[in-house]
């Protein structure tokens, strides 16, 4: 496992320069679909990264953002965001990283973040603990929720009716609401202490894959909306400290009835 991580830990460091010393230089910007746009550097990162783990593990599996799936039914798969704040990053904020997360037989095993604007790495392998540029890594101690930070999903638009109640529950209870355009840089700052907890609706594989073990690691929580186990099929996810967890699902969980997508 420490190879496989080692090379998780080199492609996401190579793309992660190539985008840093790319940032501001985008040539062309695409639609995928309702306000979600990738560039040519999405692209270029990526094939930097699926290069790199087929050179050494041919067979493995790739769940890649942009270029989609490529063996996945092996007993490794690598889920991929080359660019997770693309939006971020297109318009010059620097809130991006590099996100990698591996998965043995449908389980987390490993992750890996970087941002490359302040050099962070942000590295886990199960059962060997969660880090920071080779600190240990720990969640905040957290448990009224009016102290706690928190961190909600910005695609509003798509449940806007059941999103905006449930920010609004949240908002009446929590200290404050950040919205990072990132969810590896939230799950990366949930491990860190920074932030208690996150509710994200949306959010796909490639996004969260590389946080649940540096979130876990770091002695956090996971979860489905509804409060299962989270797996490589999930969209929408509640990641936290673990001592406010069942506080923000139990919030999600009422209004998830009236939840609607256009």
């Amino acid at each position: 496992m420490k190879d496989i991580i080692n090379v998780g830990i080199e492609a996401a460091r190579e793309a992660g320069i190539f985008l840093a010393d790319n940032f501001g230089k985008i040539s062309r910007i695409e639609s995928k679909g309702d306000r979600n746009l990738v560039t040519n550097l999405d692209r270029q990162a990526e094939k930097i990264i699926v290069d790199k783990i087929k050179s050494r593990f041919p067979g493995h599996g790739i769940i890649a953002e942009e270029s989609g799936e490529q063996n996945p039914g092996n007993d490794y798969v690598w889920i991929i965001d080359p660019l997770d704040g693309t939006h971020n990053y297109i318009r010059n904020i620097k809130l991006f990283a590099v996100s990698i997360g591996i998965v043995h037989k449908q389980e987390f095993v490993g992750g890996i973040i970087y941002a490359p604007e302040g050099e962070e790495l942000y590295v886990a392998e199960k059962g060997s603990g969660s880090y920071k540029n080779n600190v240990r890594l720990s969640v905040s101690s957290k448990r009224d929720l009016k102290d706690c930070s928190l961190c909600f999903d910005s695609s509003i638009r798509n449940s806007a009716d059941t999103m905006l109640a449930v920010l609004k529950d949240v908002a009446s209870y929590a200290f404050n609401i950040r919205m990072f355009g990132s969810s590896a840089i939230t799950l990366s700052y949930i491990a860190e202490g920074n932030i208690d907890g996150t509710i994200e609706f949306f959010d796909k594989p490639w996004d969260f894959a590389a946080g649940v073990c540096i979130v876990e690691e770091a002695g956090g929580k996971l979860s489905t909306l509804e409060g299962r186990p989270i797996s490589p099929d999930t969209t929408g996810y509640i990641a936290s400290n673990g001592l406010i967890h069942d506080k923000l699902k139990n919030t999600v969980v009422s209004y998830l009835g009236k939840r609607k997508t256009d």
